[in-house]
């Protein structure tokens, strides 16, 4: 058991990478593998939400049942799997680490006590697949990480990660830290009691993450002793 354990919750999209367009694109097409029709241009946006809030929303545009949303939610996203799984090669081609990223995890997992892992809307298997193709999938303990297949609600899931990380290692965290791009990772960090690091490096212009209450607010993550010495405090 640790002495002490400082949990580090990494969001992925626009946090620690961009994975070019195959996400938007994996969602139509396994929309349309289920229901036989392509969404075409929804005008759903995807930043800070979760894989299952982002399928029903796209869902919910089209002339299908309402009632039938649910029903088709499982399909799609076993589809919206198997499409990145199926495409690693376009995800090397077209994405990349977002800057500071792999320096910061790497600073982080030399400092005793810190766990870092994902706290992300993927569906799990999606989560993993994107932090392997990049390469820095070493840094996390995904054993205690919380993805949007835990739970359709973002805000669900802190205590999801909380809980695992006290039965990996024995014991509640004692500080836990929240770093994403969006306002929804900020209310996600709230809802769970945690601190939160807000990076303006995805879709949600900085000036815009500066008006939030969140603990700090950065451009990126390229000056790494500050962004370490803050999450160490």
């Amino acid at each position: 058991m640790r002495s002490r354990v400082r949990l580090v919750l990494w969001d992925i999209d626009g946090t620690v990478l961009r994975a070019g367009s195959l996400a938007r694109e994996a969602f139509s097409t396994a929309v349309e593998r289920v229901v036989g029709v392509h969404p075409g241009e929804h005008g759903i946006a995807m930043s800070g939400k979760t894989d299952p809030q982002i399928a029903r929303e796209i869902l919910e545009t089209m002339t299908i049942d309402p009632a039938a949303v649910g029903d088709h939610l499982p399909a799609v996203l076993q589809y919206l799997e198997s499409e990145l799984a199926a495409a690693p090669e376009d995800l090397t081609e077209h994405g990349y680490l977002l800057p500071g990223v792999e320096d910061v995890l790497r600073r982080l997992d030399a400092e005793p006590g810190v766990v870092q892992t994902a706290l992300t809307g993927n569906i799990a298997a999606n989560a993993v697949l994107k932090l392997t193709v990049f390469g820095v999938d070493r840094w996390f303990d995904l054993r205690v990480g919380a993805f949007g297949s835990d739970h359709p609600d973002r805000c669900e899931l802190v205590p999801v990660a909380r809980e695992r990380a006290r039965r990996v290692y024995g014991r509640d965290p004692d500080t836990v830290w929240v770093v994403g791009d969006t306002p929804n990772d900020l209310a996600c960090a709230r809802a769970g009691g945690a601190r939160c690091l807000l990076v303006g490096t995805g879709r949600i212009p900085y000036e815009e993450l500066l008006e939030l209450p969140a603990e700090a607010v950065l451009r990126d993550l390229r000056d790494i002793d500050a962004v370490t010495t803050l999450l160490l405090g």
